[in-house]
């Protein structure tokens, strides 16, 4: 099964081709171009230098949120756009359980931490164990403080991926010495994490249905606030 997977959720574009669980090439930019610009080139790019079509291509996948709104309007739509033809199972993947699961080499707990702007982070909990990798809480958005709350609960390692790690951990690895940062390029949001959660979803049943595929936000846009409290005081 050959998986065609996106990640735009954040700064960084990314395409990854899975081929049976192993990964064939991954394709990440971190330009600041945009990624309606950059993402579906760098994907076709990957295909044919890996001797594909994108009739070889068996299902698609796509990092689904949270993250940069616009971002994530950008790899749906990508990823809707190539299975539209064909009838393609789409995966939606958690931004968030990818940048875990792509990054989980040694037992502990793996908190997800995206910068949500506001004073707030887009977070999740993760723990790999005997092998095992598990959700521990949903996908949300929280203020540091109550993250910190929480993870001095925990007293196994505690590993930092994403791009708001690194603030997470400035801000609390004084008072909490379980905390592990990981490198740059281990920490950042890529498309293998998304194919290999794809490809556990295609193992599980999951049925990939495009048509329902929507984003996850976790919260309202600036706009779409800006537009509620126009609402509420007019």
């Amino acid at each position: 099964m050959k998986i065609l997977a996106f990640e735009s959720s954040a700064k960084a574009a990314s395409a990854a081709l899975l081929c049976d669980g192993m990964l064939l090439a991954e394709y990440t930019q971190n330009s600041g171009q945009t990624h309606s610009r950059t993402l579906m080139q760098m994907a076709e790019d990957m295909v044919k230098n890996c001797d594909l079509t994108a009739q070889d291509i068996d299902a698609v996948a796509v990092a689904a949120g949270p993250g940069s709104f616009t971002g994530v309007r950008i790899g749906v739509a990508a990823a809707k756009g190539f299975v539209w033809g064909r009838q393609l199972p789409l995966y939606g993947v958690s931004t968030l359980e990818a940048m875990a699961f792509g990054a989980a080499v040694a037992e502990g707990v793996y908190c997800a931490c995206m910068d949500a702007r506001r004073d707030q982070l887009y977070n999740a909990l993760f723990c790999l164990k005997n092998g095992e990798f598990s959700r521990l809480c949903e996908d949300r958005a929280l203020a540091v403080s109550e993250l910190a709350e929480e993870l001095s609960q925990m007293q196994e390692p505690i590993w930092l991926v994403g791009d708001g790690a690194k603030l997470c951990f400035d801000a609390l690895h004084e008072s909490l010495s379980q905390l592990r940062l990981l490198p740059e390029h281990l920490r950042q949001q890529k498309a293998a994490g998304v194919a290999l959660c794809a490809q556990r979803m295609a193992d599980a049943g999951a049925d990939g249905d495009a048509k329902t595929l929507a984003p996850s936000y976790l919260r309202l846009s600036q706009a779409e606030r800006e537009r509620n409290a126009r609402l509420q005081h007019g």
